[in-house]
């Protein structure tokens, strides 16, 4: 046996990643009700961009939803795999043009209807709650401004011998 600790047991943050996690698996949920087989909630801004803009390369997309290319290259991989869109060699060579399958065209008006009662129910529960997500983020990004998560990371790090 060792001694190291483990450091994942105790996040501080776990409760809203499980609050996340959960509210992800009730709209998978409705995905299955709906028979849209092999769907991830995770894809569906992905591809409603792509019905509103059509075929984009993986960097144009990467860009309209705010996501790193190497982030979304991989999701394009797991929708491709999955049949929600399909990829072509873009203009330059280098470049993969993306674009919605023809399962994903049958459905995404379906998509955009279960985003808009989504953000609507989201919406409700902010008006709701004393103190809203919206509120907390905004908190916290005043407090990042005084000093960036990264800085206070690093302070912490200093003070750790096994960082070193």
């Amino acid at each position: 046996m060792s001694d190291f600790v483990d450091p994942t047991e105790h996040a501080v943050w776990r409760p809203l990643w499980d609050l996340q996690a959960a509210l992800d698996a009730e709209i998978a949920q409705l995905y299955a009700d709906a028979r849209l087989e092999g769907l991830k909630p995770t894809w569906v801004k992905e591809l409603i961009k792509l019905r509103v803009h059509g075929p984009m390369t993986i960097a144009q997309l990467a860009a309209s939803v705010g996501r790193t290319h190497s982030a979304l290259s991989q999701k394009v991989s797991a929708m491709r795999a999955a049949g929600w869109v399909v990829t072509s060699p873009g203009a330059d060579a280098r470049a993969k043009s993306v674009e919605l399958s023809e399962k994903a065209h049958q459905v995404v008006t379906k998509l955009a209807a279960e985003w808009r009662a989504t953000e609507a129910v989201v919406q409700e529960i902010e008006d709701t709650i004393p103190y809203g997500m919206n509120r907390v983020v905004r908190d916290i990004r005043e407090v990042l401004e005084q000093k960036s998560f990264r800085d206070r990371i690093v302070e912490k790090l200093s003070e750790d011998p096994a960082w070193e």
